[in-house]
């Protein structure tokens, strides 16, 4: 890896490292999912003989560490981290949605593992399987908080018991200001976003078992809102010049 392409990648190793310390406890590197620009994610193992009660594996996140270039990008990292451990905590004690297990260094955290895989337009999914999910969403929503990144299948886990799990709660959003403003913008902008969230899980509900669909379900796949149309017209130009970049550069993040 030349200087250049450092720059493009979340820490300042090659790879995410080999060890960490989650509390008093080593872990050890297992396998890679995800290393890009803004963060790391992998599997990260104990010792057998550890003497504590912990995760046996756990998934560790790392947010960016290095400078890009000259540019100072630590303070990103530990106010993503700040962000989504706070949501995984606000969640955790919710079925379906890994425990949460810990900070990792200045900008990482822990969640206990879940064996399985990320669900794919090609799962056959069992009868009870989108059922468990809309109870995953709606305990989440009664929290206050929205998952906004449901569009996403691959952020479904689909656990070797066939029961659903979320996970990635990067940019998740939760309504919590007390003043009188912002708490009315905040309530309006949750309620948008967990509209989204139903949206979101009718449409793989559709294309996995639409022998399931409701008609209220059906109808939703239909309910395209504004915010969806504005994040395509955004997010489809954003890929494509990030895949070519990454071609350019020769970049090819751990995935």
């Amino acid at each position: 890896m030349n200087i250049l392409q450092k720059q493009f990648y979340a820490l300042y190793g090659e790879e995410l490292p080999k060890t960490i310390m989650l509390g008093e406890i080593p872990y050890t590197h297992k396998k890679t999912f995800k290393y890009d620009f803004f963060a790391g994610t992998g599997l990260y193992e104990r010792a057998d003989d550890a003497k504590d009660d912990g995760h046996k594996q756990i998934i560790v996140k790392i947010y960016r560490l290095r400078p890009f270039f000259l540019l100072p990008m630590r303070w990103i990292g530990q106010l993503s981290v700040r962000h989504e451990a706070r949501l995984y905590q606000k969640v955790d004690s919710i079925q379906g949605v890994p425990k949460f297990a810990g900070l990792v260094g200045k900008t990482g955290f822990a969640h206990e593992f879940i064996p399985g895989k990320q669900l794919s337009k090609s799962d056959a999914v069992n009868d009870t399987f989108f059922d468990e999910l809309e109870k995953i969403i709606e305990n989440i929503h009664k929290r206050k908080v929205a998952y906004v990144d449901l569009n996403k299948p691959e952020n479904i886990i689909l656990g070797t018991n066939q029961k659903p799990y979320l996970v990635d709660f990067q940019i998740s959003f939760t309504h919590e200001r007390n003043w009188p403003i912002l708490r009315n913008i905040n309530s309006l902008i949750l309620t948008q976003l967990q509209m989204e969230d139903r949206y979101h899980f009718a449409k793989h509900k559709r294309k996995l078992r639409p022998d399931l669909l409701t008609p209220e379900d059906y109808a939703l796949t239909y309910k395209r809102s504004i915010p969806i149309r504005i994040h395509r017209l955004i997010s489809r130009p954003y890929f494509a010049i990030r895949h070519v970049l990454m071609d350019l550069l020769d970049l090819k993040p751990a995935e």
